[in-house]
């Protein structure tokens, strides 16, 4: 098993920051569209598609992660206070 490393991030409550800006959507967009209509992409443009395409595949991922995380917390957060609120009765 690889070695495993935990990192703690503080979470923008904005979880739409993680997405590609416009403009470098718009390029993978071009890249992936000229493939499909079967021009062939030079050997700089399909790293360029790739590592574009592995960077909104992270992004994605930490976005939807971020969202489980809120979700967790917010549920941790009503838990305790219905526990406390049963407690003070």
């Amino acid at each position: 098993m690889p070695p495993s490393v935990l990192i703690e991030l503080e979470i923008p409550t904005d979880l739409e920051q993680f997405r590609l800006p416009a403009g470098v959507q718009q390029r993978l967009q071009d890249l992936l569209d000229r493939q499909d209509h079967g021009t062939a992409l030079t050997l700089a443009e399909q790293r360029e598609a790739e590592g574009l395409a592995n960077l909104a595949e992270l992004l994605s991922l930490l976005r939807l992660r971020g969202q489980r995380a809120a979700q967790q917390n917010r549920s941790d957060y009503n838990f305790r206070g219905e526990r406390e609120k049963g407690a003070k009765r």
